[in-house]
């Protein structure tokens, strides 16, 4: 609980900032840590590739089949749009604030806020990157698919939760309403 000793206009604002915290708890908590969760590791993991692998460098060396493959990557997912970084930074900033948009419109179940939150977290690493740099460092890589990084992989981990999430909901949901309640009838004259 958040205490404050004493009174007056500075009394007051801790008051209203400790009132914000608790409801900064209640709702953006989910989609605010994971957007900077998802954000730190991106940034940190690409750093650390940076400083310790040169471009195109694999490690292990051997055939393994997850392993580390430093490259750098002008365009988006899969190899697409090579060199279109000012078309990439304008999608990325659209993506980001249609997700903000989405996430304020309503109040969202803790599972959408959280896969919205790694959404923004994986967009706004990549589009870090495009800025500062001019491309986006990729260092994850299988046999036989292109490298790829945590913001890439939040990104498609957040759409399967949401994908599953909403389908199951809207599942149960369907199965609680029973036959005829809620629905109107198409006979029935008015």
């Amino acid at each position: 609980m958040f205490r404050i000793s004493g009174s007056g206009a500075g009394g007051q604002k801790a008051a209203i900032i400790g009132a914000g915290v608790r409801g900064l708890k209640r709702r953006e908590l989910p989609f605010l840590a994971a957007a900077a969760t998802v954000l730190g590791l991106d940034q940190l993991t690409k750093a650390v590739v940076s400083r310790t692998m040169e471009v195109g460098q694999y490690f292990p060396s051997d055939d393994w089949p997850l392993r580390l493959h430093y490259v750098t990557n002008t365009g988006a997912a899969f190899g697409i749009l090579q060199d279109q970084t000012a078309f990439l930074i304008v999608t990325s900033i659209i993506g980001i604030a249609a997700i903000v948009y989405y996430w304020l419109s309503q109040r969202q179940p803790w599972p959408t806020a959280l896969a919205l939150g790694m959404m923004l977290g994986g967009a706004a690493g990549n589009l870090l990157d495009r800025v500062r740099l001019g491309h986006v460092v990729d260092f994850l890589s299988f046999p036989h698919y292109p490298s790829f990084n945590v913001a890439d992989s939040s990104i498609v981990v957040a759409f399967v939760v949401l994908i599953g999430y909403h389908l199951l909901w809207e599942e149960k949901e369907r199965q609680k309403v029973p036959e005829g309640v809620g629905r109107e009838d198409p006979g029935a004259d008015g």
